[in-house]
């Protein structure tokens, strides 16, 4: 089975619920079929705990980007963009995954992680060894599984294939960077990141991988100029950048019934952002004393971060960040007016940069 042969509709409006159902009827149908290669109980189970978490909720932002990239430059009703804007969504399953054994998260999208639940059929079976050990083991591969199927996805497509090769590119450009955010803010728990050194984890971590390079996919598959999709920079970095803004701030002061994650584990990393960066550059010597026997310390309970939460809001840095997230919406959008892009397409940006920007979840 091919993959555009899983989803036989075309691109459904431009953003928002019909899009991110086709999407998830992909990423359903997609993982069935590969659930149904083998017959063995071991390997449905895993599929299926996969496809759980795949399903259990989540924006699909990336996807939406990738499907606005490509009818900006006037891609048309062509099942393949959907099932190349799942490959996207499949590789960011494989960094959810993975990122959640970093963290020692136990909630993703209000469901036990991966690696949790693997761990939870060790013990309820009564297997050998140590069940944490296992179910952090096998979620790696699980989660190594989906980055090989998002490659498969993504040039099984459909879609033209020197496009596909053009805009494959992009996509590894996309996985580098990425794994080199990954990578900075996990040394920034290590060696406590200032101010500089969060902005880029920012850039590379969110801003690239959530919206300039999606976008960027969407408009090479659509065969769009190289140098107009250069430009589509100008528009992706800074809404980027405010897109991860406030998920950090969400991470200290959301509400994790909404944002199904939470709301302590950021704080009890020691998560590097720019929101603790300002915090920590304008705190005085009481201040600092607290921020550095909480932020950090996997001990910290709600009592104590209630503490850093009134400390970041003293500071001004809350109120900092809610600027610094207005302004970068702000560039985003007027950026959109010199864009050669269909009209029908920079209002659905618009709308979506300023949904982005005051999200709650």
């Amino acid at each position: 089975m091919t993959a555009t042969s899983e989803t036989t509709r075309g691109v459904p409006g431009l953003a928002g619920p019909a899009l991110r159902a086709e999407v998830e009827r992909t990423i359903d149908s997609f993982l069935t079929a590969r659930r149904d290669m083998d017959t063995t109980p071991e390997w449905r189970d895993g599929v299926d705990a996969l496809r759980a978490l795949a399903l259990a909720g989540g924006k699909r932002t990336r996807p939406t980007f990738c499907c606005l990239g490509w009818r900006a430059f006037g891609g048309g009703d062509h099942p393949g963009i959907v099932v190349a804007a799942t490959a996207l969504e499949l590789f960011h399953l494989f960094a959810l995954v993975h990122d959640d054994i970093m963290d020692d998260s136990d909630v993703r999208r209000g469901n036990p992680t991966l690696h949790v639940t693997m761990a939870e059929a060790h013990r309820r079976l009564g297997w050998r060894g140590n069940p944490e050990h296992y179910g952090r083991n096998t979620a790696i591969l699980w989660g190594d599984l989906c980055l090989a199927w998002s490659d498969e996805a993504f040039h099984g497509c459909g879609l033209a294939p020197e496009r596909v090769s053009a805009a494959a590119g992009l996509l590894h450009r996309m996985r580098v960077e990425v794994l080199l955010g990954q990578y900075l803010d996990i040394r920034g728990e290590a060696v406590r990141a200032d101010l500089t050194d969060c902005l880029t984890i920012l850039l590379y971590k969110s801003a690239k991988y959530t919206v300039e390079r999606p976008l960027q996919i969407g408009a090479m598959l659509a065969g769009a100029a190289r140098p107009d999709v250069e430009r589509l920079s100008g528009f992706g970095v800074p809404i980027g950048e405010a897109f991860q803004l406030r998920d950090d701030v969400l991470g200290v002061f959301g509400d994790d019934a909404v944002t199904g994650k939470s709301i302590l584990t950021d704080l009890r990393s020691g998560k590097s952002t720019v929101l603790m960066a300002l915090t920590r550059e304008r705190a005085n010597a009481t201040q600092a004393a607290e921020i550095s026997r909480w932020h950090g310390n996997p001990g910290l309970g709600e009592r104590e971060a209630q503490r850093l939460r009134h400390i970041v809001r003293d500071t001004g840095a809350l109120r900092t960040v809610e600027e610094m997230i207005h302004a970068r919406t702000q560039e985003a959008v007027a950026v959109l007016d010199s864009l050669p892009i269909v009209g029908e397409v920079r209002v659905a940006l618009t709308e979506l940069a300023h949904t982005l920007s005051v999200r709650r979840s």
